[in-house]
């Protein structure tokens, strides 16, 4: 008891802390930097402040220019950046998940996709923007291939990375059963990678939500990067401030979301209640019986 009240100290090297703990200290970290936000921007007029108007305006002033961006459309512009990045990253999540277990069961796959995957890895995909549109167009298509091709590299990386973590122990026992490679790969490595795979995709969404922005650069219409462009040519920092804000928020909420499902998904390894999963099993042990009896 003792030592579990140890590692739980805010302290404690490599220790943890309570939700509600762990909750306070961010709250707190936030307001610090709100109050800051304040007094750096407090003052009637720019020779009052510590900091120009034109740079950073006040809190006051950026909600008081919240109204404005709604009745604008800020909301169906966050939907249209959400889904280009759902689409961008579904992509590479579809594509390269699969390429990633094969090529932790392959050398040679791996071998092949190592350059790829370097390559993408390190590249700025800033000076790769013209290149993108230049092959894909600048209209929707553009930015989706953009996305996907932004975070494919990582996702491969990590999904190969989550298989070969996988103790060898669970495919030699595999082996001595009498699975062949076919069934070790779907029914030993994927299901044993899977919590870490899903992890790793949690996580790179919200890279993905950081190069939607690059993408919204070239002939934005539409989405939060079009804000941002307007604004940035108007001289106007409250809707910059107030994007960067909501798009944080919305990140954050996804993030808890999808942390959720993976707990529920995955409870056996994260500690959920495993909701989803038993309520397949029922389904699916309630459409036995009817199809027994047809």
């Amino acid at each position: 008891m003792g030592t579990d009240r140890a590692t739980r100290r805010p302290t404690t090297l490599r220790g943890d802390v309570p939700a509600m703990e762990s909750a306070l200290w961010g709250c707190t970290t936030v307001a610090a930097i709100v109050a800051l936000w304040f007094v750096v921007t407090a003052g009637a007029g720019g020779e009052d402040r510590l900091v120009s108007p034109l740079v950073l305006p006040s809190p006051g002033e950026t909600l008081a220019a919240l109204p404005g961006l709604f009745e604008k459309g800020l909301v169906a512009d966050m939907l249209v950046t959400l889904r280009r990045v759902c689409l961008g990253f579904g992509l590479a999540a579809v594509v390269g998940v699969p390429l990633g277990v094969l090529a932790a069961c392959f050398p040679a796959v791996r071998a092949a996709l190592a350059p790829v995957t370097i390559f993408g890895r390190n590249i700025p995909m800033a000076a790769l923007i013209p290149l993108f549109f230049l092959m894909f167009g600048i209209n929707e298509w553009g930015k989706v291939m953009f996305l996907f091709v932004a975070s494919a590299a990582f996702v491969i990386s990590d999904a190969t990375a989550a298989v070969l973590e996988v103790p060898q122990r669970f495919v030699d026992t595999a082996l001595t059963l009498g699975a062949n490679r076919r069934q070790i790969i779907l029914k030993v490595l994927g299901p044993l990678a899977a919590p870490a795979i899903f992890n790793s995709l949690r996580l790179l969404f919200g890279l993905a939500f950081g190069y939607v922005m690059l993408a919204e650069l070239v002939n934005a219409k539409s989405g939060v990067g079009a804000i941002i462009n307007v604004s940035q040519r108007l001289g106007r920092r409250e809707p910059i401030l107030i994007v960067l804000v909501l798009i944080a928020l919305v990140a954050y909420g996804i993030d808890r979301l999808l942390w959720w499902l993976q707990c529920d998904l995955f409870p056996y390894r994260y500690g959920g209640r495993g909701f989803l999963p038993r309520s397949l099993r029922r389904l699916s042990a309630g459409a036995d019986p009817a199809g027994d009896a047809a």
